[in-house]
């Protein structure tokens, strides 16, 4: 009896297994792990350039500007700075702001970041500072730099009606509460006044020295 090929006793011979399916199945789990890496590393990129890029533009002084300067793009240079917080980067002038009008009202040196405060218009250039020594209770709570406020004082006798110093003047500064809690605390307000408000100074300071000033502050 002649076996025919690949037999052999009758049985025929085994087959070689076929790998090919699951080699297929590695590649694609490969494939995928590689995709995964790939997206993973590019977020991480994406974030990373954004937190890298976390910055404010503002001015600096190219160069000494005294007091009484008015302000122009030619005197100034543009800086990025990673501030903490956004109430930290408002102190100072953004890159991006109008400095048309603008005057320094203080000496700022070169390479400095120039305060807001230091830059203001050519009307709050012309205000005349007054502090004001305010109790607690005489002003809202929240009183901030920029509200606007009218001025009364409440005499010490009872009888005495209180009376309007000054409307809408612009506060300036607002410091933290002096004394001790309660009736004896007291704020310290610095306002500012326009050239009109002034022949109304010598009376007001009169009044408020035998009484009690109180800001009434206009809607924000």
């Amino acid at each position: 009896m002649v076996e025919s090929p690949g037999v052999r006793g009758g049985f025929a011979a085994p087959s070689t297994p076929t790998l090919r399916n699951r080699r297929a199945r590695w590649k694609d789990g490969r494939l995928v792990l590689g995709v995964l890496l790939v997206a993973i590393t590019a977020l991480a990129g994406a974030k990373l350039l954004a937190s890298a890029d976390d910055t404010t533009a503002i001015w600096a002084a190219d160069h000494d500007l005294p007091s009484g300067t008015k302000l122009s793009s030619g005197d100034l240079t543009t800086v990025r700075v990673r501030f903490t917080s956004s109430e930290a980067a408002g102190q100072y002038v953004a890159a991006d702001a109008d400095l048309k009008g603008l005057v320094v009202v203080r000496a700022i040196g070169a390479g400095e970041f120039v305060p807001r405060q230091a830059a203001v218009t050519q009307a709050d250039n012309d205000r005349t500072e007054l502090p004001l020594s305010i109790a607690t209770g005489r002003l809202p709570a929240d009183t901030a730099a920029g509200d606007q406020v009218d001025v009364w004082v409440v005499p010490k006798a009872a009888d005495e009606p209180a009376k309007k110093l000054w409307d809408t003047i612009r506060v300036v500064q607002v410091d933290a509460v002096k004394g001790v809690a309660g009736s004896s605390a007291r704020r310290q307000v610095l306002v500012g006044l326009d050239p009109s408000d002034l022949p109304k100074l010598p009376a007001a300071l009169a009044a408020m020295s035998t009484g009690e000033p109180v800001l009434v502050r206009r809607g924000r």
